[in-house]
C-alpha cells in the first residue's frame, strides 16, 4: 500500500489519515414511499456523497442482501477529524439519511507498521502506511480487531516472527489487498481490517488458512465481519429498492 493522492484529496505527507467506517440500515418503511420522492431522496444523497469525494477520499459500498443488519457502507478518510462529523451530519440531515440507523461504525487511523518491512514490494516502502490508497477491486471484507492483552507482553522478537508466518500466509494470496487501520483509545477495537478482492472465494481460503496461524491464537474478537460490494454512490442507494431496469452493480462499479 503506497501513498498516493485520492482523487478529491490533496496528499500531505508524513501526515496520519482519519478513516471512518460507516454502516447504515434504511428503514423498511421508506421502500413504501412513492417511487419519485424515493428518486428524489436518492438524487439529493448522491450529490452529498459525490460533493464530498471532491475533498475526501469516498469509496461506496452495498451490503444489501448480505447482511440483515446493515444495507449500505461508505468508507470515509481525511486528514481533518471534524470532516467525520460533518459528514455523517450532512447524511442524517437528507431526505433519505432520516430513514437512516447506524448499527455499525468505526473509527480508525493509519499508522506505520512495525512488522512489515521485510516483504516491501519493488520500489515499496511498507513501512509508510500513512495514506490509504484503495483500488476498485469489487469487494472489500471489513472486521475489528482485538488482540489478547499476552500479545503485547510477548518479546519484540517473538512477535515479529509470528507476524512473519502471518504476513508470508498473506503473501499467498495476492488477489487480495489488506488495508490496517489503528483503533486503540479511538473505538472499541484495536485494529479495523478491511481485506479488497475481486473473488470472496479467495478471501475465505485466507482466512481459513490463517486460523493456523500462531498470531491467530492471540485474537481475541474479529467480529463482527462485512462482505461489501463496491459501487457508486447512486448504485449504492438504489440497491435499497431497486428498479428491475437499475444499474445498480456494472462494469467499474
Amino acid at each position: 500500500m503506497s501513498e498516493s493522492n485520492a482523487p478529491g484529496m490533496a496528499f500531505q505527507p508524513g501526515r496520519r489519515q482519519y478513516v471512518k467506517f460507516n454502516f447504515f440500515k434504511v428503514d423498511p418503511a421508506w421502500r413504501r414511499l412513492g417511487r419519485i420522492e424515493r428518486d428524489e431522496q436518492i438524487a439529493e444523497l448522491a450529490g452529498l456523497i459525490e460533493r464530498w469525494d471532491a475533498r475526501n477520499l469516498i469509496r461506496c459500498y452495498s451490503t444489501f442482501g448480505l447482511r440483515g443488519d446493515v444495507d449500505l457502507m461508505v468508507w470515509q478518510v481525511s486528514y481533518d477529524l471534524d470532516d467525520i462529523q460533518q459528514m455523517t451530519a450532512e447524511i442524517f440531515g437528507t431526505g433519505l439519511g432520516a430513514w437512516f440507523t447506524q448499527p455499525h461504525s468505526y473509527l480508525s487511523m493509519t499508522k506505520n507498521s512495525a512488522y512489515v518491512e521485510k516483504y516491501a514490494g519493488p520500489g515499496e516502502d511498507r513501512f509508510t502506511r500513512l495514506s490509504l490508497a484503495p483500488g476498485n477491486a469489487k469487494y472489500l471484507f471489513v472486521y475489528p480487531m482485538t488482540k489478547v492483552r499476552e500479545w503485547y507482553g510477548l518479546p519484540r522478537e517473538e512477535r515479529q516472527e509470528a507476524m512473519n508466518q502471518h504476513i508470508a500466509i498473506g503473501a499467498t494470496y495476492p488477489t487480495i489487498k489488506i488495508n490496517t487501520t489503528y483503533s486503540f483509545g479511538l473505538d472499541d477495537p484495536e485494529f479495523v481490517v478491511a481485506f479488497e478482492g475481486d473473488e470472496p472465494g479467495d478471501f475465505l481460503d485466507l482466512v481459513q488458512e490463517l486460523r493456523g496461524s500462531v498470531s491467530s491464537a492471540y485474537t481475541l474478537t474479529d467480529v463482527p465481519v462485512f462482505t461489501c460490494r463496491l459501487t457508486t454512490a447512486e448504485g449504492m442507494l438504489r440497491a435499497l429498492a431497486a428498479a428491475p431496469e437499475a444499474a445498480v452493480f456494472g462494469a467499474g462499479a
